[in-house]
C-alpha cells in the first residue's frame, strides 16, 4: 500500500478527541500503515483492502453507537397519505439541520433558490439543477453527508408529538380551567374543585383522546426512510395542517466516525487479518537470512482483537462509552 513517506513537522501530529487530524480514510490508512511498521517494512495490503476495511468498521459502529440525537420539524402538509413521509423531507424542512432550498455558487457565491419537490427530489436531480457532481457544495450543513453525498440515515424514531394549543398554560381551557379552581379550593375555602376532581378530568380527557383516535401511532422504516403515522394526515376525516416534532437517532457523517477509536482499532485488526492471509500463501518460502514469513502470530492477534472489539460492541457499552446508557436494569 502507498502512504506518505516524507518526514512531516510535528504541528501535523497534533490531534485531540474532539479535534482530531484523522477525519478521512486517507489519513486514518495511514495511521494503520504506521502502526503495521510502515515505512521501515513493507505492508502486503492493497490500499483498497484498507479503505474496505475502514468501510465495514464503520457500517458497524454507526448502528449501535455512531449516531446523534435529532429533532426534527414536523408539517403535515409534507406528508403523503399511504405513502408516509420521507425523513429527508423533514431534514429539508428543519431549519437547524439543513437549507437544502438554497445553492451557494462556490464560483460567483451567490445563492440560488432551487425547485425542489420535497418527496421526489432525488440526489440526481439535485446535481442537474446545480451542474455540479459534488451535490456537498448545495448544503454544507449537518443534514447533509458530504463523504456519502446524500442526506444521512435516521437509525430509528423514538418520539413524535403533535403541536397543541391546549394544556394547563393556555387560557380558556379546560386543564387551565380546572387548575385555577384547585388553587381556589385550597386559598378560598371550599369554591372550587379538588385534587381528585382534577385528576379525575384528567384521566377522562386522556380516555377521550384514546377512544376518538386523536393521538399518532408512528412507524418508523429504517431500510426506506420512512416514517407513517395512524390515523393519516391530510384525509378527509383529519385536519388538514399542524405542526410537530420528530425525535430521531440520526448517523453521524462520516467524516466524524472515522475518527473514532473503535473504527481505527477495528479496521487495523481487519488488515492484520488480511496481511496475515496474504503471507500465508508464501508459508514454504525461505528469506535471504534463513527466515521465513511469520503469518501465524499476525493472523491470531488480528482474529483475537476482532472478537474482542466486537464483544465490547455487542454487549458492553457501545463504542467505548459512546452509545446511550439503558433507561433501566432488570435483576
Amino acid at each position: 500500500m502507498s502512504c506518505e513517506t516524507q518526514v512531516r513537522p510535528l504541528s501535523s501530529f497534533y490531534s485531540t478527541n474532539l479535534n482530531p487530524i484523522v477525519n478521512t480514510y486517507e489519513k486514518l490508512a495511514t495511521r494503520i500503515a504506521y502502526t503495521l511498521g510502515y515505512p521501515q517494512i513493507n505492508i502486503e495490503a492493497h490500499q483498497n483492502q484498507v479503505y474496505d476495511n475502514i468501510s465495514i468498521a464503520i457500517e458497524m459502529f454507526s448502528k449501535y453507537a455512531g449516531y446523534t440525537e435529532e429533532f426534527l420539524t414536523f408539517n403535515s402538509r409534507l406528508y403523503t397519505p399511504g405513502r408516509g413521509i420521507r425523513m429527508d423531507v423533514l431534514f429539508t424542512a428543519t431549519d437547524q439541520l439543513s437549507q437544502l432550498g438554497t445553492y451557494v455558487d462556490p464560483t460567483s457565491s451567490e445563492k440560488v433558490e432551487l425547485d425542489l419537490d420535497l418527496y421526489t427530489t432525488t440526489v440526481d436531480q439535485l446535481k442537474h439543477q446545480t451542474n455540479s457532481t459534488v451535490v456537498q457544495d448545495v448544503s454544507g450543513t449537518p443534514g447533509w453527508d458530504v463523504s456519502t453525498d446524500s442526506y444521512r440515515r435516521v437509525i430509528d424514531v423514538f418520539a413524535f408529538e403533535e403541536g397543541s394549543s391546549s394544556g394547563v398554560n393556555t387560557l380558556f381551557t379546560l386543564e387551565q380551567t380546572l387548575a385555577q379552581q384547585t388553587y381556589f379550593s385550597y386559598a378560598m375555602g371550599k369554591y372550587g374543585f379538588d385534587l381528585v376532581s382534577w385528576y379525575t378530568m384528567k384521566e377522562w380527557l386522556e380516555t377521550r383522546r384514546k377512544l376518538l383516535s386523536q393521538d399518532y401511532y408512528y412507524r418508523f422504516d429504517d431500510r426506506s426512510q420512512t416514517l407513517r403515522l395512524t390515523p393519516e394526515p391530510n384525509l378527509n376525516t383529519r385536519r388538514m395542517e399542524f405542526f410537530g416534532v420528530v425525535g430521531a437517532y440520526v448517523e453521524r457523517p462520516v467524516h466524524q466516525l472515522v475518527s473514532e477509536p473503535w473504527v481505527y482499532q477495528y479496521a487495523l485488526a481487519l488488515t492484520k487479518i488480511n496481511i496475515g492471509r496474504i503471507r500465508g500463501k508464501y508459508s514454504g518460502t525461505n528469506l535471504f537470512g534463513g527466515g521465513a514469513p511469520n503469518y501465524s502470530e499476525l493472523l491470531s492477534e488480528g482474529n483475537t482483537e476482532k472478537d474482542k472489539l466486537e464483544t465490547k460492541l455487542y454487549e458492553g457499552v457501545p463504542g467505548f462509552g459512546d452509545g446511550q446508557p439503558p433507561l433501566f436494569f432488570v435483576g
